[in-house]
């Protein structure tokens, strides 16, 4: 069986590794992978591919920038000739970002059967880009494969047939699992003078929280504040940088005592800063799924999730993003020891990839 598995951004990688591993133990499977360049650079792109143990991808799409609609467009157009070409029996697209969405369309087009990996996730919020991706991607999947239990549930209200339905825990996970010693052994904190558990850890990049001068400034509020209680690692994702930059107000930042500022870490520079840490302040999906796995408090500045699992049973706190007092104060909660008692979810084990590939070898090579 001939399997194309689609990468674009940097949580894509995290997520392919471990499906890559997972269906290559198979003799039945031929794995091939397409990058459609959505992260490109070394920072967002190569140390992620080199540290997960990821080959060099199979196909390049160069397909970079624009409007969302300008990129879905041109990744599709890229796809469509690699279809064409390789004809493959299945695509495997994870998560919500634009290159899974534009991939998902053209194979479904091709009537190629379409795999979604981490399907059913909600935010209710559909003024995200992403909520859009993950309810088009899984109404035109074939197999679709969830994380937590939530998600089920979205899928039956949204008359998904029950038997494309796999619950079958969290790939991200995966690749936690499989990296979280070689990380461990890296101690990045110790580079700035840190003792372990002793500082925080912020990572900032969608547009609600960096595309404005106000909620920049907001931003700005946040992490003085924060300063002044521990020192604080800012890894700074380009997007936020450049509006930082735009806006006036990066040469300010560099100013703040007790402020760390980097350039993006590699996936187990980043792993090591945030199981080290205190806690850590973020709108990443992601974080907020690595560190409920790693026992670290979360601070989420966003009005929605679509992980609840990482609020109901991790160590998620979901704060808005409006109103940087209201992070702040569960900051001085967990500080003062008041933090909630979390969970391993269910099915968080390192083993979502092996179990995907599992069912899908059973249902499909005969």
């Amino acid at each position: 069986m001939k399997i194309i598995c689609v990468m674009g951004a940097r949580p894509n990688f995290v997520k392919v590794a471990a499906l890559y591993r997972a269906f290559t133990k198979y003799p039945e499977f031929s794995v091939k992978l397409l990058h459609t360049g959505q992260h490109h650079d070394d920072a967002m792109y190569r140390v992620f591919l080199k540290q997960l143990e990821l080959p060099d991808p199979d196909f390049s799409l160069d397909v970079h920038g624009g409007s969302h609609t300008e990129q879905t467009a041109y990744i599709m157009l890229g796809f469509e000739k690699v279809l064409l070409s390789e004809r493959p029996d299945m695509v495997v697209v994870v998560g919500d970002v634009n290159s899974s969405l534009a991939c998902a369309l053209v194979a479904a087009k091709e009537a190629i059967r379409v795999i979604h990996v981490e399907a059913g996730l909600r935010s209710g919020d559909k003024r995200m880009p992403e909520e859009v991706n993950r309810i088009l991607i899984d109404h035109i999947s074939d197999e679709l494969f969830v994380s937590e239990r939530s998600a089920i549930t979205n899928l039956h209200s949204e008359n998904i047939e029950p038997g494309k339905i796999h619950f079958v825990g969290n790939v991200m996970i995966d690749s936690l699992v499989f990296s979280r010693k070689r990380a461990e052994e890296l101690s990045v904190f110790k580079r700035f003078g840190l003792q372990s558990k002793a500082y925080f850890v912020m990572t900032m990049h969608r547009p609600s929280n960096v595309d404005s001068t106000d909620q920049l400034t907001g931003l700005m509020a946040l992490v003085k504040a924060a300063c002044e209680l521990r020192p604080l690692i800012f890894p700074v994702h380009p997007r936020t940088k450049a509006n930082l930059e735009r806006y006036g107000i990066w040469d300010d930042l560099g100013k703040m005592n007790g402020l760390i500022l980097l350039p993006p870490q590699g996936y187990l520079e980043f792993i090591n800063l945030v199981a080290n840490s205190m806690l850590v302040i973020t709108d990443s999906g992601g974080v907020q799924e690595e560190t409920t796995f790693l026992g670290v408090p979360c601070i989420t500045l966003r009005e929605n999730t679509e992980r609840p699992v990482t609020i109901d049973g991790g160590t998620n706190y979901l704060a808005g993003c409006s109103q940087m007092d209201a992070a702040i104060a569960v900051v001085k909660k967990i500080l003062n020891g008041k933090q909630k008692q979390s969970s391993l979810p269910e099915l968080w084990d390192g083993f979502a990839s092996d179990r995907i590939a599992q069912l899908v070898k059973e249902k499909y090579i005969k």
